[in-house]
């Protein structure tokens, strides 16, 4: 190896330096919340299942980030060369059946695998799919990102039903647990799209790559393979610590405090009902919300790639790395609001309330890049400050945190025990439903104006909280009881 090829290589690693560094964060993050599990009363179960959906999540999460990117990317940047409408729409039906397929995902756990035979045939689906897309050819490509779909729908709603699983109906520990649990899914959230976007995107790893005798495997493919690396020890830890689950998710069709086949086929209550009722309801609301939020792999992707000055202080990093603000922002966040509403105790918003919260926030998260937008239609060459996204990453991050990890508890208390697959399913569902409408958004950006996309979104989420405040009594007296 010359000089000049030893030089490439020590480029590619200075300019990586930042992610090592945020990688061992992350990491260390991880191991403290896991630290809370073990030293909290918490059940020893909620471990290897954090575990699991923290490197399910870097695998998802890392490959999203790029996903858009590398559709739309010339060949001879090693991408697809796809049209912005044809990606948008591979995007809009790849993100939905990611979570729509949940339903049959939970389905399928209820009735044949159980929950924990479940979570590991999805986990080997999207190690399968993730090494896909890895491969190079476009029509694996497109069969990796239907393994990825199918094996997410049978992973992410059966190891979020097995975190409910662990608590009994009233226990006052549940929604803690799921905040440690969510606590996971965004640290693998946060620092997959560092690794990842650095390895795809920085020419520098290109050039390495070409050095070590790799030049034919561009940096798109290294990252997703790493990203089936990940999901691969996940699927091992979950596997060699089965045993602290106990018999927890090993029978399919209710939960394992239940006792014989008479309680699993027992008719539904009226009160079972009117809460199955409540998660209908709340569905339209969830759609909405992720409908918007979900535009962070779309539109904003696309606004951090092509209008944003991806630097700082004179620093660049790739524009993939907007990804993992969110992610940032909700570790920063989370402790705060969890504080927030203990300390308001009794007069603690109730959970429709707290979603109608999530819709605002989100709302004014796109309101906040509509002068930006304004700008560099009126002078196209200009890039806007990446501050803007930074405020508009935080306001979607407050919004998530009234929504997604209260929708997650609050489904998990609502949905009976012989059905608690499906109705986490359908939770999920309503994010893919939401996440299909952000990627038809993302495909039509370049016919609609910026400032018009974005303040037209703003509206619908504010006059859809609008409405769930008005109804929020009536969803409350149907709840029974549950916040």
């Amino acid at each position: 190896m010359d000089a000049n090829s030893l030089q490439a290589v020590f480029a590619a690693l200075t300019l990586g330096a930042f992610t090592p560094l945020f990688v061992a964060v992350g990491l260390w993050v991880a191991f403290v919340v896991y630290g809370l599990v073990a030293l909290r009363p918490h059940p020893k179960g909620l471990g290897p299942l954090f575990f699991t959906e923290m490197w399910e999540r870097f695998s998802y999460y890392g490959m999203r980030a790029l996903l858009m990117l590398y559709m739309v990317a010339p060949a001879t940047a090693g991408g697809l060369a796809l049209s912005k409408e044809w990606a948008g729409t591979v995007y809009a039906f790849y993100t939905f059946f990611v979570y729509a397929l949940s339903i049959p995902g939970g389905w399928v756990a209820d009735r044949f695998l159980g929950y924990r035979r479940a979570v590991q045939a999805g986990g080997v689906l999207i190690v399968l799919g993730e090494f896909g897309l890895a491969s190079g050819p476009r029509p694996l490509f497109y069969l990796g990102l239907v393994a990825i779909a199918v094996g997410t729908g049978l992973l992410k709603t059966n190891c979020t039903s097995l975190v409910g699983m662990l608590y009994g109906e009233n226990d006052s520990r549940r929604d803690a647990g799921f905040s440690i649990y969510y606590m996971g899914i965004n640290i693998g959230a946060l620092i997959a799209p560092l690794i990842l976007g650095f390895i795809a995107q920085e020419p520098a790893v290109v050039n390495a790559l070409g050095v070590l005798g790799l030049g034919s495997v561009n940096g798109w493919r290294c990252a997703f393979g790493l990203a089936g690396l990940a999901m691969v020890a996940g699927l091992v830890q979950y596997t060699l610590r089965q045993g602290i689950l106990g018999e927890v998710g090993l029978r399919a069709g209710a939960r394992v405090t239940q006792q014989g086949d008479q309680a699993a086929q027992a008719p539904l209550t009226h009160e079972e009902r009117q809460r199955m009722w409540v998660v209908g309801i709340l569905v339209l609301f969830i759609i909405t919300f992720f409908f918007v939020f979900e535009q962070a792999g779309t539109t904003l992707n696309l606004f951090a790639d092509e209008h944003t000055r991806n630097s700082i202080g004179g620093w660049a990093f790739p524009s993939s790395w907007f990804q993992s603000v969110n992610s940032t922002w909700l570790l920063l966040l989370a402790p705060v609001l969890s504080w927030l509403w203990v300390r308001l105790g009794d007069k603690e918003p109730s959970s429709p309330v707290k979603f109608a919260l999530g819709l605002l926030f989100v709302g004014a998260g796109m309101l906040l890049l509509v002068p930006p937008s304004l700008a560099y239609t009126a002078e196209p060459t200009l890039r806007v400050a990446p501050w803007w996204l930074v405020g508009t990453y935080l306001l979607q991050t407050i919004g998530e945190l009234c929504l997604s990890p209260v929708g997650l508890s609050t489904v998990s208390k609502l949905a009976p025990p012989r059905y608690s697959g499906v109705m986490m399913g359908v939770f999920f569902f309503a994010i893919g439903a939401g996440n299909m409408l952000a990627g038809f958004a993302g495909g039509f950006s370049d016919r609609l104006p910026p400032a018009t996309l974005f303040g037209g979104l703003f509206a619908i989420t504010t006059v859809m909280a609008l409405v769930l405040f008005a109804l929020s009594p009536t969803i409350k007296r149907m709840m029974g009881g549950v916040r």
